[in-house]
């Protein structure tokens, strides 16, 4: 089973038990964090699409660490004037641990309950 889930203006696929780099939140390392755009379900055969998010579904994760990507070079040059201009980028991105896929709010509610 895996989930479409919209954060930081783009779309990732999110699967229970595996890391997605996403781009950088606020959250602190190993603090809990809930997807609740939800844009499609994925089990099988069965799918739902939401319009615009599927209703009552969440992706549960933790934060793992915030970091940089490999160095991005822009370089900017005007033919026959001297204009060169050479610039480094790293992007920032926050890599989280999924932990659950939850697909109604009934079934949250039931697990919260039972865990405490």
């Amino acid at each position: 089973m895996y989930a479409i889930v919209e954060t930081g203006g783009k779309q990732y696929q999110m699967e229970e038990g595996r890391y997605v780099d996403i781009e950088l939140l606020e959250d602190a390392p190993e603090s809990k964090v809930v997807f609740k755009e939800v844009v499609m379900l994925v089990n099988g055969k069965k799918s739902k699409v939401g319009q615009p998010y599927v209703a009552n579904a969440s992706v549960e994760g933790v934060v793992v660490k915030h970091d940089k990507t490999k160095k991005v070079l822009v370089y900017k040059q005007r033919a026959k004037k001297g204009y060169r201009k050479k610039q480094g980028h790293r992007q920032g991105f926050t890599r989280v641990m999924i932990n659950k896929i939850r697909t109604t709010a009934s079934k949250a509610a039931k697990e919260t309950a039972s865990e405490e």
